[in-house]
């Protein structure tokens, strides 16, 4: 069942939030409204009991420390400055102990000159010479590769706390780049790979970008509310992402809209898989099954253009986009190519998206 919300929320239940957590003094941040928000809807049980738990006057503390566990992708940030803060002082310990390793070797060198300033020395007798140069020479060697044992050791442990710190931050930048609502890539993820494309020429000669937004999606809000709409974002994310190769590039890029890049494929093969998602996603069921409430079939419209259509990435996106208006002022729930002779007859047009 492609959307399961067991209950219709009423027009005014960002007040009824509100209010909420105002009885409860809990601060009216954002933070705070997407935690009530989701108890409110009860998609996410382990939530609802935890902040059940708190009961009221639950510090802020607190509530980020769910909301830390919960929704990663809001409190991400704070992790990416400790991160960063934990990287800068392994760096300084680490550039301290290569310090310590040069002042050793300078010392240690300077014994080297010692010791042979006093084997050159004419008014010494030669066993005396020897004698006092080995021993300086020992000692100095000696305390050399013990602290240098000791150094190697310490860069070793710092490397791996380093590297346990890059993959915390890798994990931080894979959440900045994805979206909390359908778990696909985000319009910032989407920007980098778009614009990577044409870093290759052989890349762009096989790539193509398919720009897709769900049919009537404002009436389906409007309809059923917008907790409805977000779980049917949700599911379509799902088929999308279902229908394609696993190494294809899937993003949300906004409201209703997303996009696919598409690498290693001709015109057909692009203009095939767009085909594909669009007729599956239009035999698929939007039903409440708890409550018996059918959503009505949920279609796509795709827009799709070539790498080598466009001259650069802001050329293809919008070539796309326009190829993506004449499926929709063509009668939606159909994939359209871009072909130049577009650009004459159709512009953006943003008062389709609001009938």
């Amino acid at each position: 069942m492609p959307a399961t919300s067991n209950r219709t929320p009423t027009p005014d239940i960002a007040a009824q939030i509100t209010h909420a957590m105002r009885m409860m003094g809990v601060a009216p941040i954002p933070r705070n409204y997407e935690l009530y928000y989701e108890a409110y809807l009860g998609s996410n049980s382990q939530l609802s009991k935890e902040l059940a738990t708190l009961g009221s006057r639950a510090t802020q503390d607190e509530l980020d420390e769910i909301g830390a566990r919960h929704f990663s992708h809001i409190h991400h940030s704070r992790g990416i400055e400790r991160a960063h803060s934990t990287m800068a002082a392994k760096l300084c310990e680490l550039v301290n102990l290569l310090k310590d390793e040069q002042y050793a070797l300078e010392s240690y060198n300077k014994v080297l000159d010692e010791a042979y300033l006093n084997m050159t020395n004419k008014s010494a007798a030669s066993a005396d010479i020897l004698r006092h140069a080995i021993g300086i020479l020992s000692e100095a060697t000696a305390d050399t590769m013990s602290q240098g044992k000791e150094r190697v050791q310490s860069v070793v442990q710092k490397s791996v706390e380093m590297e346990a710190i890059r993959q915390e931050l890798d994990e931080y930048k894979r959440i900045a780049n994805t979206d909390s609502l359908t778990r696909l890539a985000n319009r910032r993820a989407f920007d980098d790979s778009l614009a990577a494309i044409y870093n290759s020429e052989h890349v762009r000669n096989f790539t193509g970008l398919l720009l897709a937004d769900i049919d009537h999606f404002k009436k389906i809000n409007d309809s059923f509310g917008h907790p409805v709409g977000d779980k049917i974002l949700a599911t379509v994310a799902n088929v999308v992402r279902a229908n394609l190769r696993r190494d294809v590039f899937v993003a949300r890029t906004g409201g209703e809209e997303f996009a696919i890049i598409l690498r290693d494929s001709t015109q057909e093969e692009c203009l095939q898989a767009a085909d594909r998602i669009r007729t599956i996603l239009a035999s698929a069921p939007f039903k409440n099954t708890k409550t018996g409430v059918n959503y009505g079939a949920v279609t796509l419209s795709v827009g799709v253009c070539m790498a080598t259509a466009a001259d650069d990435p802001v050329d293809l996106y919008n070539k796309a986009d326009i190829a993506l208006y004449a499926a929709k002022n063509a009668g939606r729930n159909r994939t359209v190519l871009f072909e130049e002779g577009m650009r004459k007859d159709v512009g953006r047009n943003w008062l389709i998206y609001r009938r």
